[in-house]
């Protein structure tokens, strides 16, 4: 049993570390002062909201999602 611990510890840290830099990477990325203009151009009333109450990652966060299903909708093939 100490053995299998031994064996399997090393590549599930492993593992775990390499979800974490996954997980990261998308926070450590700066919002880019054209993506502050085009939020402020066409953020909702609920962005906004956001915006004032959590700061400006988790309103952009929210902005991104609602930018990229919209795309996703527009390039869904029309059957």
């Amino acid at each position: 049993m100490v053995a299998l611990i031994v064996i399997l510890f090393p590549p599930m840290v492993i593992a775990f570390l390499l979800v974490m830099e996954r997980v990261e990477e998308p926070l450590r990325r700066p919002t880019s002062p054209r993506e502050v203009a085009e939020f402020l151009q066409s953020a909702t009333p609920g962005e906004v909201d956001t915006l004032a109450a959590s700061g400006i990652r988790r309103a952009m966060a929210r902005w991104r999602r609602r930018r990229r299903s919209r795309v996703q909708k527009s390039t869904e093939p029309l059957v």
